[in-house]
C-alpha cells in the first residue's frame, strides 16, 4: 500500500519504462512503486510479465479479498497469503447495516460505509456515511473518467427481473451488500485508486448529492487526455503481450459464462428435488400410523428424508450466495479489463498515426513534435498500468478461486456426510426388529 498522497510528476520525452514517471498524472496521480512481485503462475502470458529489467508503477501488492469462508477443518488448513501485508494498510472500509427507505416517489436501500484511516488527507480517524447503489455507480463512473489507465473493479448488476427476484428481500440485499463491500475493498487495496479524490469524497461527504450538484471538475490530466481520443485512428496490431491478454480474457469469460449457466441449472434442479423431498418424507410418517412393528422404522425414514432435505437446502443456499456471485464478479471483471485494453489500443493507434505523419514530412531529420512525445508517454503509461493491474488481478483471482473451490468442496463433503449419517441412523432400528423376531 502506498504510504502517502499522490504528487505531481512532469511529462517529458520518450523514456524507458524503468525511468519513466507517470507523465499524465498531473497533480493528482503518482504511481506508487510496489515491492518485488512474482507473476501469477496461472497467467497464460507469464513470459510477458516476467521481464526482470522492467520496473512497473504500482505493481506488486496483492489486494485483500473477502470471499466466503467455512468453519470446517478443510478451510482452516487453507493458508492464504493475502493477509501478510495487513499490518502495512492504512485505510479500512466496510459496508454493513442495510436499511430500507420508503418515499413518495421511490423505495430504495442504503448501506452504512464505515472508514478508518491514518492517512493525512483524512481529517478524522473514522467516518460513517450512508450510500445507496446509485452512489456506488457514480463513484465507479468517476474512477473510470479520472483513472482511465487502470482497471476499475466491477459493481454487481443494478437491474433484476421483476417478479423473479425481489430486490428488497433479505437474501438479495445481503448478497448485494457483500458485493458492494468487496467493490470498496478492491479500491481500498489499490495503491492508486485509493488516493482518488472522488473516492475520498465518497467515503467522507455527509451529503454526496450536494457534491454531485456542484459539478466539480476533478478529472485528472490523464482522464482529459484519454477523453479526447476518438475512434478515428485504426490500430495496426496489438503487441504480442497485449494480444495474449485479450485472448486470455475472451477464453476466461467464455469458460466462466459456461460454468455460471450450468451451475444455475444445477441449483434449479436441486430446488425442484428439494420440493419433492419435502413431499416425500411426510408420506412415510402418515404410513407409519397404519403399521405396528414397522411404525418406528417408517418414522425413522421420514426423519432421515427431512434431515437430507435440510442439508440440501443449506448446500443450495451456499451455492447461490457464495459461489455464483464470485463467478459473476469475475465475468464483469473481464469486461472491465477489455475496456481498458481498448482504451490502450486507441492511444497506440493515435501515436502510430501521428508518428507516421511526422515521417511523411519532407525533411531530412524531421523534429518530433511535442504532441507526439506526449502521445508516446500516454501509451507507455497505459502499458505500465495495464500490466501492473493485470498482475494484481491475477493474484486476486488465484486467491479468490482457491478459497471458493475449497469452500465448495467442503460444503459438498458436509452435505454428503449429513446424508450418510441420516441413513445410517435407520439401520439400528431395522436390526432391532429383526433381533426381536
Amino acid at each position: 500500500m502506498s504510504g502517502g498522497p499522490p504528487k505531481a510528476l512532469p511529462s517529458t520525452g520518450p523514456h524507458s519504462l524503468r525511468d519513466m514517471p507517470h507523465p499524465l498524472a498531473g497533480s493528482s496521480s503518482e504511481e506508487a512503486v510496489g515491492g518485488d512481485s512474482t507473476p501469477s503462475p496461472d497467467l497464460l502470458m507469464a513470459r510477458s510479465f516476467g521481464d526482470k529489467d522492467l520496473i512497473l508503477p504500482n505493481g506488486g501488492t496483492p489486494a485483500g479479498t473477502s470471499s466466503p469462508a467455512s468453519s470446517s477443518s478443510l478451510l482452516n488448513r487453507l493458508q492464504l497469503d493475502d493477509d501478510l501485508d495487513g499490518e502495512t494498510r492504512d485505510l479500512f472500509v466496510t459496508v454493513d447495516d442495510p436499511k430500507k427507505h420508503v418515499c413518495t416517489m421511490e423505495t430504495y436501500i442504503t448501506y452504512r460505509i464505515t472508514t478508518k484511516s491514518t492517512r493525512v488527507e483524512f481529517d478524522l480517524p473514522e467516518y460513517s456515511v450512508r450510500r445507496r447503489y446509485q452512489d456506488f455507480d457514480w463513484l465507479r463512473n468517476k474512477l473510470e473518467e479520472s483513472q482511465p489507465t487502470h482497471l476499475i473493479p466491477p459493481l454487481p448488476e443494478k437491474f433484476v427481473v421483476k417478479g423473479v427476484v425481489d430486490r428488497f428481500s433479505e437474501e438479495f440485499v445481503e448478497t448485494r451488500r457483500k458485493a458492494l463491500d468487496k467493490f470498496l475493498k478492491r479500491i481500498t487495496d489499490h495503491p492508486v485508486l485509493s488516493f482518488n479524490e472522488h473516492f475520498h469524497v465518497f467515503l467522507t461527504a455527509k451529503d454526496l448529492n450536494a457534491y454531485k450538484k456542484q459539478g466539480m471538475a476533478l478529472l485528472t490530466r490523464v482522464g482529459e487526455s484519454v477523453k479526447h481520443v476518438t475512434g478515428g485512428y485504426k490500430l495496426r496490431s496489438r503487441p504480442l503481450e497485449f494480444a495474449a491478454i485479450g485472448e486470455y480474457l475472451d477464453t476466461f469469460a467464455l469458460k466462466l459464462g459456461t460454468i455460471d449457466r450450468i451451475a444455475q441449472r444445477i441449483i434449479k434442479e436441486e430446488i425442484e428435488y428439494l420440493v419433492e423431498l419435502r413431499e416425500y418424507g411426510p408420506v412415510y410418517s402418515t404410513w407409519s400410523t397404519l403399521e405396528g412393528e414397522l411404525a418406528e422404522p417408517l418414522e425413522g425414514v421420514s426423519a432421515c428424508i427431512g434431515n437430507c432435505s435440510t442439508a440440501l437446502e443449506e448446500l443450495t443456499d451456499d451455492m447461490t450466495e457464495d459461489f455464483l456471485p464470485v463467478l459473476r464478479e469475475y465475468i464483469l471483471y473481464s469486461d472491465s479489463m477489455k475496456s481498458v485494453l481498448k482504451k490502450r489500443d486507441q492511444v497506440q493507434a493515435e501515436y502510430e498515426a501521428k508518428l507516421e505523419a511526422v515521417a511523411l514530412r519532407k525533411e531530412d531529420r524531421p523534429k518530433v513534435p511535442a504532441d507526439v512525445e506526449k502521445c508516446q508517454d500516454r501509451m507507455e503509461c497505459f502499458n505500465a498500468d495495464l500490466k501492473a493491474d493485470m498482475e494484481r488481478w491475477q493474484n486476486n483471482k488465484r486467491q479468490d478461486f482457491r478459497q471458493l473451490l475449497m469452500g465448495m468442496a467442503d460444503k459438498n463433503i458436509q452435505y454428503y456426510e449429513k446424508c450418510l449419517m441420516a441413513w445410517e441412523s435407520i439401520i439400528p432400528l431395522l436390526q432391532e426388529k429383526q433381533e426381536a423376531k
